[in-house]
């Protein structure tokens, strides 16, 4: 779904920014002056800060599984060329597929790079660098197949690709009956290689650097594709300066040099750049990575020892950001679903229907599309949040409706006597609230409360679409890394129970501990 999100963000971001295509600059043969560049996002005249999605992006952009904290890949490199040769250090930031637009939109960076072809569709809807990519589409067999090697014989046979893409169109032109779309590239070679497929028709870098040794690529090169560096309409300045840059790499050979590192070099390019001459750049990049893969997706002990090992720190990363956006997010629900409850019950008018339709407005709607309002949509009433902020207000305030309605009916189980005998006490109204009526429907509510922060850890997986890397996001990346889906999950299942085993306990003893003052008080 995300690929589909991230074209309808396309076509948004299209509707916010029609000023118009202007001509670039390398095209009229001018060089913008870099002093005067807007850079969206920059902390500083040397910041250059741009976003991809470093999850399961190889060889795009994505986490050296040598070094996890580490990024790597072809436009990583290019991106830190081009910042360099603009004088600029080039920060990347995180963001998923479907919000790299939404986050350009929002001035969180200056410009978006993650294989994003330049289709009419996309063009009218932000600007575009020159290409600096051009590619083919291939089709991807397993050993054992044959036959395959032409779009009219996929026909009748089910063809697996990657949604939204230039492949998937030139598929459903020729046998849509039989197109199977994904979101991710290591289930659709894991259907591969599981049968569930025939076929594959996919862009050829990834093609070559997901193919194992049991997948072949066959036939001739299929259609043309062409990647661009996506900015705002309304900063055609910076697409001019990176345009200028991205012309002298391929006149003096910088770009022909990054690609051949990572075996990426191919006619296409060398007729699109006009660079015919013999590389001798040996593909480092590319043997680096395909030795580290063989090393680290061994079957031996002493891989899986190894890989499981250097897991660790991710996952602990991982876990203490899920408990950190959790914790406070349920400190938020607690405290305002217990004020809404209060409304609800004892509230005037007014605040009754206020509470009432705040908490039917909260749980009618989905909690995902709660998290993007809050992270993209208010920054449009100039109330702009950083991610963790986020994700606690979205989380606390869903979460708050669901424990107001636990407190109401925490609240309508005390007996109306209570009330009663704590105000023939000489108690105000807020006095026997607080000492009497709370204290007893709070106990009542606790193993309630204890379950819903449970889903609420869970649920904090939603908040990895604003760029926060939770224990979710860390099990998408380390498993489609690696190809290991039961390992890493019974390790980021095990973090999961550890970070909330500790709470379901101090839930028990606190009820526990409620219920021996209560029974103290009865006597």
């Amino acid at each position: 779904m995300k690929r589909v999100m991230f074209a309808l963000a396309l076509a948004l971001f299209g509707l916010w920014g029609m000023a118009g295509l202007s001509a670039p600059a390398w095209a009229e043969g001018g060089t913008p002056a870099v002093a005067s560049l807007r850079v969206p996002g920059a902390t500083d005249d040397r910041d250059l800060p741009w976003a991809s999605d470093g999850e399961a992006n190889v060889p795009y952009v994505f986490h050296d599984p040598a070094h996890e904290g580490r990024m790597t890949g072809f436009e990583y490199d290019l991106m830190q060329t081009i910042s360099a040769r603009m004088g600029r250090h080039g920060r990347f930031v995180q963001n998923g597929w479907d919000g790299l637009i939404p986050g350009l939109s929002r001035d969180l960076y200056a410009l978006v790079i993650d294989g994003i072809e330049m289709t009419p569709e996309h063009k009218a809807a932000v600007l575009f660098s020159r290409p600096y990519y051009v590619t083919v589409d291939r089709i991807v067999l397993r050993n054992d197949e044959k036959g395959l090697d032409t779009l009219d014989a996929l026909k009748g046979h089910v063809v697996g690709t990657i949604k939204s893409t230039a492949a998937e169109r030139l598929l459903l032109d020729h046998d849509p009956a039989n197109v199977r779309s994904y979101d991710e590239e290591t289930n659709l070679f894991s259907d591969l290689k599981n049968g569930r497929l025939d076929a594959i028709l996919i862009d050829e870098p990834i093609a070559l650097y997901y193919r194992s040794d049991d997948l072949k690529l066959v036939g001739p090169p299929i259609g043309r594709v062409a990647y661009g560096i996506a900015f705002p309409k309304n900063n055609p300045g910076l697409r001019d300066a990176v345009d200028s840059v991205l012309g002298d790499l391929m006149s003096d050979g910088t770009l022909h040099q990054i690609l051949a590192r990572w075996n990426l070099w191919t006619p296409q390019m060398a007729d699109y750049t006009g660079d015919q001459t013999l590389s001798t750049v040996q593909p480092t990049a590319w043997v680096d990575y395909r030795q580290t893969m063989e090393r680290m997706s061994g079957s031996s002990v002493q891989a899986m020892v190894h890989r499981y090992v250097s897991f660790l720190p991710l996952i602990g990363s991982g876990a203490l950001m899920t408990l950190g956006v959790s914790a406070l997010a349920m400190v938020l629900a607690v405290a305002m679903g217990l004020v809404l409850a209060l409304a609800r019950a004892y509230g005037v008018a007014p605040l009754r229907w206020l509470a009432g339709l705040y908490v039917e407005i909260v749980r009618g709607t989905p909690l995902l599309i709660q998290v993007l309002f809050i992270f993209y949509g208010l920054p449009a009433f100039g109330l702009r949040l950083s991610p963790f902020a986020a994700g606690v207000l979205s989380l606390g305030l869903n979460y708050a409706a669901y424990e107001a309605e636990n407190y109401r009916a925490g609240l309508l189980s005390v007996p109306r006597g209570q009330m009663e005998a704590a105000i023939a006490l000489n108690m105000t109204h807020m006095q026997a609230l607080r000492l009497v009526i709370v204290p007893q429907a709070f106990r009542t509510v606790v193993p309630v409360m204890t379950n819903d922060f449970i889903a609420l850890l869970k649920d904090s997986s939603l908040v990895s679409v604003i760029t926060l890397t939770e224990l979710s996001q860390t099990y998408i990346r380390l498993s489609s890394t690696y190809y290991d889906y039961i390992g890493t999950g019974l390790m980021v299942g095990l973090a999961y129970l550890l970070v909330g085993l500790p709470f379901v306990r101090l839930a028990r003893m606190a009820e526990k501990r409620m219920g021996r003052v209560v029974a103290k008080g009865h006597h």
